[in-house]
């Protein structure tokens, strides 16, 4: 980040020195070090980030303050079961017309739907098991939480990186679009 009298300055967006000379946007990326420093320009390092979904910043000594862990097993049960609810809500239609006239709902998508249900289940409960908003933060941003059910229109899609010919079936799902938390 560069910074000029205590104050960021953006890599594309003009600005003006204490003195009134101005600068163009694309000054900061085109100068070089020489020329920045010139005008009292620093480059400082970016203040630390964190994910606002589960930390509400770092104190005094560097550490992530944790958002109230009870609070976010209930909302991420919540966007949890949303998710699993959004999915099936599009197959609504099928069971409603089974129920009224007797078309039979296609096995493929009733196996589909209840295994909608059990990732949302087992999403749940493992994310009630967690212990602390660290150990949350690592499941819900881990490589499993955002993996649901591929419907039968959209299979698994098969992956050969092997290089021996074989092709291996790879879950690439559809994903949860859990709403963050901040």
């Amino acid at each position: 980040m560069f910074v000029l009298d205590g104050k960021p300055l953006s890599p594309d967006r003009a600005f003006t020195t204490a003195d009134g000379t101005q600068y163009p946007a694309n000054w900061l990326r085109l100068s070089t070090l020489a020329e920045k420093q010139a005008i009292g320009i620093t480059e400082v390092p970016n203040p630390p980030t964190w994910d606002q979904r589960f930390y509400w910043g770092y104190d005094q000594d560097g550490h992530l303050i944790p958002k109230d862990h009870g609070e976010l097993v209930t909302l991420w049960t919540a966007n949890t079961r949303d998710t699993a609810n959004s999915l099936l809500t599009t197959t609504d239609w099928m069971v409603v017309r089974e129920a009224d006239n007797g078309t039979t709902v296609n096995p493929d998508w009733k196996m589909w739907r209840e295994s909608v249900r059990l990732a949302a289940d087992e999403k749940v409960l493992y994310i009630g098991t967690t212990t602390d908003t660290e150990d949350l933060a690592a499941y819900i941003t881990g490589s499993v939480y955002p993996v649901w059910p591929n419907d039968p229109d959209h299979p698994p899609v098969a992956s050969d990186d092997s290089g021996d010919g074989v092709g291996t079936a790879v879950d690439g799902g559809a994903t949860g679009g859990a709403v963050s938390a901040g």
